[in-house]
């Protein structure tokens, strides 16, 4: 699962990153430490326009579907499993033509050892950002009025799958990063999306999760680069 992560880009850094072509409006400042329902920018590609328009934009973390009659949920939508992402009511809609990619510094994951829980910094070896396989939808609040700037509400989740490899230690589950070459693809609202296309993008993520390193941190409290220092560990 990914419960927390960090972007420390800034807005025109992503636009130029993913090939932007009109950032929205209040984006987000740079953070680390993201929780769910906050704010998080996220890539999209509308397809209003032709040819599609790349988007970079503000998104509630926590997708909200678009037949919900209240943003919170009985159970947690910041996280969608890939195994079944297709199929799922609340997801099944952002897997056929609404999907994003979710940029990220890196993510905090806990490993739990009995009652003690122990935090790590998930991040690319070579530094760079990754782009995790994300859905979002749109959201009317029906308790808005019309003419209420407001009452659109745009939403993201981000995919996880099981984890392989030394990532296994830590947890079970991990964001699907997507490698570069699978970023339009991902993106392209004309494309069909089915379970079939999420097992290809997990598929093509796990050269990217192979690659990731991580170290103990310090408890994830306040918001700052601190957050992310690796853990000073006295020699034996």
């Amino acid at each position: 699962m990914c419960g927390r992560f960090i972007i420390t880009d800034t807005a025109p850094d992503l636009a130029a990153m993913f090939d932007v072509e009109h950032e929205g409006e209040n984006l987000p400042e740079p953070s680390w430490n993201i929780r769910p329902t906050e704010q998080i920018p996220i890539v999209l590609e509308s397809a209003r326009t032709d040819p599609a328009v790349r988007r970079l934009e503000s998104a509630r973390w926590s997708l909200i579907p678009s037949f919900a009659t209240e943003p919170s949920s009985k159970f947690p939508t910041f996280n969608a499993r890939a195994e079944t992402a297709a199929e799922k009511p609340t997801f099944k809609t952002s897997v056929r033509s609404q999907r994003a990619l979710v940029p990220a510094t890196g993510y905090f994951e806990w490993r739990t050892e009995g009652t003690v829980k122990t935090p790590f910094f998930v991040h690319s070896d070579d530094g760079l950002p990754l782009a995790f396989a994300g859905l979002y939808s749109w959201w009317k609040n029906p308790a808005a009025a019309n003419t209420d700037p407001a009452r659109w509400v745009l939403s993201a989740t981000i995919l996880t799958t099981d984890a392989r490899g030394p990532l296994a230690q830590i947890h079970d589950r991990t964001p699907v990063a997507l490698p570069e070459e699978w970023w339009d693809h991902w993106l392209d609202p004309a494309t069909e999306g089915d379970q079939a296309l999420v097992d290809a993008a997990v598929a093509a993520s796990r050269e990217v999760l192979e690659s990731l390193d991580f170290h103990e941190v310090a408890p994830v409290t306040g918001n700052g680069p601190e957050l992310i220092a690796p853990l000073n560990v006295d020699p034996m």
